[in-house]
């Protein structure tokens, strides 16, 4: 196995801890964080969304983003077993990868010039777009001006949902959730008409068993979102993780991982995109 930067640098800080308190005698190698261990790599995913990345009850890990992460890895000399995975929610990725808490984050990390301010990413390894699910039966909704004066969800907050009232839809009756399981109760019930986010997510949870056949995606494209590996700002895994991406979609993996995670939901998926070329 290939010891990885991350944790070299890691091990280099707890060993100099070791020194300081055979010195002192002191408690202070308890404020230092203790060592993985060689052969292990930490990879942030997201634990709750189906498709992408997601905890099950049974303490597994599935989705698009999980299969890419684990052919990452596998590239840079680790085993599955080799992997900890770490939940990396959408406002603490940054803050992970500048800690150092994380080697690498694949979560629905859009690449985005803010974010670059502050780490690097690799990729992208996925070309998303903003879209709407809707009921599998409903023929009113069709092209997106149709949205206006229609119950739209999304998590509260949600910058897709704003853009859709300010862009696309201004008559939108909007309604914000805490998360998108509960718009999708809301869509089955009829209580809402459309969800929004990135077509990814909404094609990740219309693929689970309970709901196939009952949703289906507008296909209707409102914003390029460019998934990419997040890592720190100057790290050598850059170049690393790009080489694996290369290599997942040349053997056939990518594609394999695309139909595996999203393929019940009848997602129309982009072309594997171009490593280094942001699709604006």
């Amino acid at each position: 196995m290939t010891m990885n930067p991350l944790r070299n640098r890691r091990f280099t800080v707890a060993a100099a801890a070791a020194v300081v308190l055979s010195f002192t005698g002191a408690g202070f190698a308890s404020a230092v964080p203790a060592d993985h261990g060689d052969d292990e790599i930490v990879v942030g995913i997201k634990f709750d969304q189906p498709g992408i990345g997601l905890k099950t009850p049974d303490g597994k890990y599935t989705g698009f983003d999980v299969d890419v992460a684990t052919y990452v890895a596998k590239q840079l000399g680790h085993d599955p077993s080799d992997i900890v995975w770490k939940e990396a929610k959408s406002a603490d990725r940054e803050t992970l990868l500048q800690r150092g808490d994380v080697d690498f984050i694949a979560a629905s990390y859009s690449i985005n010039d803010k974010r670059l301010q502050k780490v690097d990413f690799a990729g992208p390894y996925l070309l998303a777009h903003q879209d709407v699910l809707i009921r599998a039966d409903d023929d009113s909704i069709t092209k997106p001006s149709d949205l206006n004066n229609k119950k739209l969800c999304s998590v509260t907050g949600s910058t897709s949902a704003q853009n859709v009232k300010s862009k696309i839809a201004p008559n939108a009756q909007l309604q914000e959730y805490g998360g998108y399981s509960e718009c999708l109760t809301g869509l089955e019930n009829g209580v809402i008409d459309a969800i929004t986010t990135d077509d990814s997510i909404l094609a990740g949870y219309a693929a689970q068993p309970e709901f196939k056949g009952k949703f289906k995606l507008g296909g209707f494209k409102l914003s390029n979102e460019n998934y990419g590996i997040g890592v720190q700002k100057g790290s050598e895994l850059k170049e690393k993780i790009n080489k694996a991406l290369e290599k997942m979609v040349a053997d056939g993996s990518w594609d394999a991982a695309v139909e595996k995670n999203f393929g019940p939901a009848g997602y129309q998926n982009e072309p594997a995109p171009k490593i280094g070329v942001i699709v604006q």
